[in-house]
């Protein structure tokens, strides 16, 4: 009987052996050797997303020629047409004769500075979209020497000194922004020198980087735009002698013309064009302009304001 027992016994554990044998060792966890992090694939870039083109790509744009002369246009017309596709045919006029342009169906959009004439222009009917862009001001600038001696005076006392002294004035005579700004200073002054012609009163009917050469060469009093006269500094024997006055307020806007005068505009560019400089990255472009170069800016950005904020 035990014999029998103790053979079942080694039976039963030959069995277990085998059992455990087929199964294979069991090993003992262990942590996972520390490996790096498999590096990341960076997912493909998009091909960027082509511009859609416009349907009708080409704009004309009517403005003053101090956002030409300044510079600022060859900042930021190359902008404006990368991000919308549009192409732009830019003439630099007086704002007189730009707006003129707008009233003729010559222009599809305005970027001007005559803000009586342009209430005007949208009163009128002209205009579909007025929007405000910018600032800067007008400044009376003349030889170091001064022979009016107006520096420290106020706008009227200036002009007055001018007109008595018959010290050279040269006006740009051409109906633009800074010509109706002027005009409107002598009018304060109580003088009329447009109309009575007195030889000192000198119109040179150009521009006002070709009026300030002009100024330069004649040693002439003329009132400009800062951003024009700073632009040209360097080539121009005048100093700025009249600076600071509320009444030397320069201020931009850009109007699109309405199509039921002119049905063949280019509103859809006109629009784009209006939206684009009120867009925050214009303006800081805007704000920034000229500052390397001159120590300042040359223009304000004023899309965020109203024309009551500004006085007009």
């Amino acid at each position: 009987m035990k014999l029998t027992t103790r053979n079942l016994l080694l039976t039963l554990g030959m069995i277990l052996a085998i059992a455990l044998s087929a199964c294979g060792p069991v090993a003992t966890p262990t942590a996972a050797p520390a490996t790096e992090a498999p590096t990341a694939t960076e997912a493909p870039t998009a091909a960027p997303t082509a511009i859609p083109a416009p349907t009708n790509p080409d704009i004309i744009l009517a403005t003053t020629t101090s956002t030409q002369d300044s510079g600022l246009l060859d900042v930021l017309i190359p902008l404006f047409e990368a991000e919308t596709g549009y192409k732009v045919k830019t003439i630099a006029v007086g704002s007189g004769a730009a707006i003129t342009m707008g009233q003729e169906g010559n222009a599809d959009v305005l970027l001007v500075h005559s803000p009586a004439a342009e209430v005007t222009f949208m009163s009128d009917g002209w205009g579909k979209d007025r929007a405000l862009i910018m600032h800067n001001d007008f400044i009376l600038v003349g030889p170091a020497a001064d022979p009016a001696k107006v520096k420290g005076l106020g706008p009227s006392d200036a002009f007055k000194a001018i007109a008595a002294a018959e010290s050279t004035f040269a006006a740009r005579a051409d109906k633009s922004g800074t010509s109706t700004k002027e005009l409107g200073l002598w009018k304060k002054a109580g003088i009329d020198p447009a109309t009575t012609k007195p030889a000192w009163y000198l119109e040179t009917g150009q521009g006002m980087g070709a009026t300030l050469t002009i100024a330069s060469e004649k040693g002439a009093y003329t009132l400009t735009d800062r951003a024009t006269f700073l632009a040209n500094k360097d080539k121009l024997q005048l100093e700025i002698l009249l600076e600071g006055n509320n009444a030397l307020l320069n201020v931009y806007h850009v109007m699109t013309i309405d199509q039921a005068k002119w049905p063949n505009t280019n509103y859809d560019g006109a629009i784009a064009f209006l939206k684009f400089m009120t867009e925050p990255s214009t303006q800081e472009v805007i704000g920034k302009f000229g500052v390397d170069k001159y120590g300042q800016q040359l223009f304000i950005p004023d899309a965020d304001k109203t024309d009551a904020d500004l006085g007009l």
